[in-house]
């Protein structure tokens, strides 16, 4: 059977549900700089007052460097949605992937999560909480919610929204008085430092601040047949998925003669196959961020391979629209596409079943000048960086095949700048050794140790990114996870996420 997503698919039942209502949780999340939706809301309807944020104030210092000419930002005007149209709406018919359209910002891989989270309603009504509006109790205040580096956070945002000759500079909706996804880029501009902040990224980092979640990221340097199986099984247990297209030999995003633009971010928002001419076909569909600009190969909408496909399908399938959205084969999107990042609230999906059990663990954690000893490449001090113990049980062996991952280690580093284009990571990893049993008792380990232990796993070291993430399939045992920056007494903050089975 095709495995599509849609909007009225049943909430994923492996969410995770927080166990305590404490701040940071997703029941009670932090205050995003101290300010209190609620008694600001409530204070601004009392006296019948407009909300404007001094903390993101409509001026340049939002919009920030480099993203607008002079001539541009002179002529910028900050305007409320009640002055814009006549009868604003935060949501008109619920928040759909088409309301999407990209303006004048490079963030196309915020706009693709976008796209690929608004099939997950539980999730959209975790991100714009409900009781919003244009009409009761207006006062020019809205508030959305993000994951930030292991806790979640209430952002407020007056609606003031930039605009050039009245019309919206960055994100708007195709529906003229729908509103949720300027507002939403707002906040999100707002939790990064500026919307300059949010120019260039990359999927996964939208896609884990929408949900919290873990993703995996597959690379596609061939069509391999589990790739698309992967995929399947992703779509299947409702993850989020966001791929990215080669890029150019410029930083422009150029679109090739089979329509698919260099350099960009797409959502990927159906996973399926058909039977053409008796044979099967596995197929991939996607949204192009834009609103428009679509593939158009075999598969696409105008492409003759859809009258080889019996009536129900081509009905089921196939919208003819110019909405950014088309089908391609798996082995086109292999070649035109290089990474699919897959976000799910557990790494469930990759076993396929129901069945399977993960437990996390999450830990706070610092590299200050006593604990950052650097790579293995510094023996004298690698010892000292922060070790954390993880036990991989025994499994029943008809409950797991023996290539299956069974440990999924995440060490985020946190940023030394609430502007998000400002923050400047260290090379980071973490290295993965085995405890002997004599040894399990242990709570830390001496630089002898790490002479004479077996190191089962490395990661990659990464500079780039803020997330170092690594799929293991470790044996039974007792293991310590030492999380490093490359070079000694390089400090910074980090989240280490476990997830075990």
């Amino acid at each position: 059977m095709p495995h599509l997503l849609e909007k009225d698919q049943d909430p994923d039942p492996d969410q995770h549900q927080d166990q305590m209502d404490a701040a940071g949780s997703r029941s009670s999340p932090e205050r995003f700089l101290g300010q209190n939706y609620e008694e600001l809301h409530r204070d601004f309807v009392k006296h019948k007052a407009r909300f404007l944020d001094d903390k993101f104030p409509p001026n340049e210092s939002s919009i920030g460097e480099g993203l607008l000419s002079d001539s541009e930002m002179a002529r910028v005007e900050w305007r409320r949605p009640t002055k814009m149209v006549a009868d604003p709406h935060l949501v008109v018919d619920g928040e759909s992937r088409f309301d999407l359209a990209q303006g004048e910002l490079g963030n196309c891989w915020f706009l693709a999560a976008i796209g690929a989270i608004t099939f997950r309603r539980d999730i959209m009504a975790e991100i714009v909480p409900e009781g919003q509006s244009f009409r009761r109790d207006y006062a020019g205040i809205f508030h959305f919610r993000f994951w930030r580096f292991g806790k979640w956070v209430d952002v407020v945002v007056d609606d003031k929204l930039p605009t050039i000759d009245g019309q919206l500079i960055f994100v708007h909706c195709k529906t003229r008085n729908e509103f949720w996804p300027a507002l939403l880029e707002k906040a999100y501009a707002k939790v990064c430092g500026s919307y300059a902040d949010l120019h260039g990224g990359f999927i996964s980092e939208a896609l884990c601040d929408f949900t919290g979640g873990v993703y995996l990221t597959l690379r596609l340097k061939a069509n391999h047949p589990e790739h698309w199986a992967l995929l399947h099984r992703a779509a299947q247990y409702k993850s989020s998925m966001g791929c990215g297209s080669h890029p150019g030999a410029t930083s422009a995003n150029t679109e090739l003669a089979n329509g698919i633009v260099e350099g960009h971010a797409y959502a990927v928002t159906g996973v399926t196959k058909v039977t053409s001419e008796g044979k099967p076909v596995k197929l991939v569909r996607l949204l192009n961020p834009w609103g428009h600009k679509e593939w158009n190969g075999d598969w696409s909408d105008r492409s003759p391979l859809w009258g080889s496909v019996n009536a129900e399908e081509h009905r089921k399938l196939l919208q003819m629209k110019d909405d950014g959205e088309f089908w391609m084969s798996m082995e086109d999107f292999c070649k035109n596409f290089s990474n699919v990042d897959i976000c799910c609230q557990s790494p469930a999906f990759l076993d396929g079943s129901s069945e399977s059990s993960w437990t996390t663990a999450s830990y706070q954690g610092r590299w200050d000048e006593k604990t950052a000893g650097g790579s293995m490449e510094y023996k004298q001090s690698f010892w000292m960086n922060p070790q954390y113990r993880v036990k991989i049980p025994a499994i029943e062996t008809d409950k797991t095949k023996a290539h299956e991952f069974n440990l999924l280690v995440s060490l985020m580093q946190k940023p030394n700048s609430r502007h998000r284009r400002h923050i400047q990571n260290h090379p980071f990893g973490f290295s993965v050794f085995a405890v002997p049993p004599e040894l399990e008792d242990k709570k830390s380990f001496p630089a002898t140790f790490f002479t004479s232990s077996v190191l089962v796993a490395q990661s990659k070291i990464q500079s780039n990114t803020r997330e170092v993430v690594e799929y293991l399939r470790l044996k039974p045992g007792h293991y310590l996870i030492v999380p490093f920056t490359h070079k000694p007494k390089d400090t910074a903050s980090f989240l280490l996420t476990l997830h075990s089975k």
